[in-house]
C-alpha cells in the first residue's frame, strides 16, 4: 500500500522534492510528524512521504528509488554504495525486540523444527532469528498477517514486529523468545539494531547532511511536544488504543533515535559482522568503516 502524506509548498522550479519512504507504523509516523505537517521549515525542499512495509522499503532501496528511506540494518550492506546511514532515526531494541511466538505451548527446539513465519528475508528480525537459533525453515508473510495466520493454525510459530510486540498477549499467543533480550544478554548489554534511516549519496554531502539534520530536528520536536505527534501516530496503529500507541512509540523513539550513541554504533557493527560469520552478509563489506551522517566526533569508535 502506498499512502503518501504530502507536504505541499509553493510550486517553484527551485524547490526539490525529497521522497521519504517509511513504515506505516506509529513510531515512524511520530518521528516524521514535524516534517509531514509542515512544522519545520525546509527552504528549497518539499518532502513526499511514502508509506510501505519494511521489506518493500528494503527492496526499493536496492534500486535506489527514494532519496530517503527507513531500512532494515540487515539490508544496509547491500545498499551502502548508494546510501549513507543517518546517525538519527534508529530503531533499537533496548532489551526487547522482535518476538518468536506461538499459539500452542511449544519449546524453542520445537518451533525451530517447523516453518517459522517471518516479515521478510532482509529484515533485521530474520537475521536476529538466525543468529539466535541457527538455520531454520522460514516463510515470508506480510508483517500484519503473521499473528492472524498463527492464530488460524497455518504456522506453529512466527516472528512478530511493530505493535504486535505489545498486543501478542491479547491474541492468546505464547512468547518463545524475545530476540532483543537474547541479543542484549549475549552482547554486553547493547541494544539490538533493527532499523535505520538512510539518505542517497548522489544528493551530495551537503544536502545529505542538511536532510539528516532536518530529520533529527523532526524527531526532537516530537519528543519535546509529543501530544500532536502521538495523535498523528495513532492513525497507523492498526486499532491499538492510545496507551498502547504511546508505549510503543516510546519503545522506539527516544534519545537513541536522536543519536545512536557509541554503543549503538558498535552494536550495529557487531550485528553485521555476526551476519557475515553465518554467510548472510557479503564478506567484503567492511563494517568497521561504516559512516553515520551527523554523528559527533569520530563515528568509527
Amino acid at each position: 500500500m502506498v499512502n503518501p502524506l504530502r507536504r505541499y509548498m509553493v510550486n517553484n522550479d527551485n524547490v526539490r522534492t525529497i521522497r521519504v519512504g517509511h513504515s506505516p507504523d506509529p513510531d515512524d509516523a511520530f518521528m516524521f510528524h514535524a516534517l509531514t505537517t509542515g512544522v519545520l521549515e525546509t527552504p528549497g525542499y518539499r518532502f513526499e512521504h511514502i508509506l510501505l512495509d519494511i521489506e518493500t522499503l528494503n527492496q526499493k532501496a536496492l534500486k535506489g528509488e527514494y532519496e530517503v528511506s527507513a531500512v532494515s540494518i540487515h539490508a544496509y550492506p547491500e545498499i551502502s554504495d548508494q546510501y549513507a546511514l543517518m546517525n538519527c532515526g534508529a530503531s533499537m531494541g533496548e532489551g526487547y525486540g522482535p518476538m518468536l511466538v506461538s499459539k500452542k505451548q511449544i519449546s524453542l527446539e520445537q518451533a525451530c523444527s517447523g516453518t517459522i513465519a517471518i516479515p521478510g528475508l532482509k529484515t533485521s528480525a530474520y537475521l536476529a532469528l538466525l543468529l539466535a537459533c541457527g538455520d531454520v525453515d522460514v516463510e515470508v508473510v506480510p508483517f500484519d498477517e503473521i499473528i492472524p495466520r498463527i492464530d488460524a493454525g497455518e504456522f506453529d510459530a512466527g516472528v512478530i514486529i511493530h505493535e504486535g510486540q505489545l498486543t501478542w498477549k491479547d491474541h492468546g499467543l505464547n512468547l518463545i523468545l524475545d530476540l532483543g533480550v537474547w541479543w542484549n544478554e549475549n552482547n554486553d548489554g547493547w541494544p539490538l539494531p533493527l532499523g535505520g534511516n538512510v539518505v542517497r549519496r548522489d544528493l551530495g554531502d551537503d544536502v545529505c547532511a542538511k536532510i539528516s539534520e532536518w530529520v533529527r530536528m523532526s524527531i526532537e520536536y516530537s519528543i519535546r511536544q509529543p501530544e500532536a505527534a502521538l495523535k498523528f501516530a495513532l492513525q497507523w496503529g492498526r486499532g491499538i488504543d492510545e496507551d498502547t500507541n504511546e508505549k510503543f512509540v516510546k519503545m522506539y523513539v527516544n534519545d537513541r533515535t536522536i543519536d545512536y550513541g557509541s554503543d549503538g554504533r558498535a552494536s550495529i557493527r557487531k550485528f553485521l559482522a555476526d551476519g557475515q560469520d553465518i554467510g548472510m552478509i557479503d564478506a567484503k563489506f567492511d563494517s568497521d568503516c561504516l559512516d553515520f551522517i551527523g554523528a559527533p566526533g569520530d563515528a568509527n569508535e
